[in-house]
């Protein structure tokens, strides 16, 4: 297996894609914040910073839009579509995040989705850590992806 980001010397470098033919492409992220039921009562709606799921969501977008920013080998892709899901799941308990991102490009966005399900996810923690320190952050991981030459990824449940 070759990875794209190393050159044959070994160096890091970011993929040229100039050579590639635009496409639609779509990723969809998760993340978990598992909490104690009372803390998810508080994201829910009872959290004195406010709306703890409505500022998350904001800032997952924003997550999105910087990714090449954080990330130094990414490229800076022109976003068609950022959404995310939060829910507040019982069964957890926490709170489910779902970050879906789609460009059309020479290049796949399954680092944005990851990044907006991940800010998200820390942002759900800010919010919420003068209630309960011990949260803790698991599960990010791409769900699936489609477009671009290695074609569509789903994963296992």
């Amino acid at each position: 297996m070759t990875l794209t980001h190393f050159d044959a010397a070994g160096q890091a470098h970011m993929v040229d894609v100039s050579g590639k033919e635009p496409t639609a492409r779509e990723a969809v992220a998760e993340a978990l914040v598992l909490m104690s039921p009372e803390t998810l009562a508080l994201a829910q709606g009872g959290a004195a910073k406010g709306d703890v799921l409505g500022v998350a969501r904001l800032a997952g977008i924003m997550g999105a839009k910087r990714t090449a920013e954080l990330i130094p080998l990414c490229h800076p892709l022109p976003l068609d579509k950022v959404a995310l899901d939060l829910e507040a799941d019982a069964a957890l308990p926490g709170v489910r995040i779902t970050a879906t991102a789609r460009t059309t490009g020479r290049t796949g966005v399954e680092m944005e989705a990851l990044t907006a399900a991940t800010v998200a996810a820390l942002t759900v923690y800010d919010m919420l850590k003068a209630a309960q320190k011990d949260m803790r952050i698991e599960g990010v991981r791409l769900l699936k992806k489609t477009g671009g030459k290695s074609g569509s990824f789903e994963a296992a449940p």
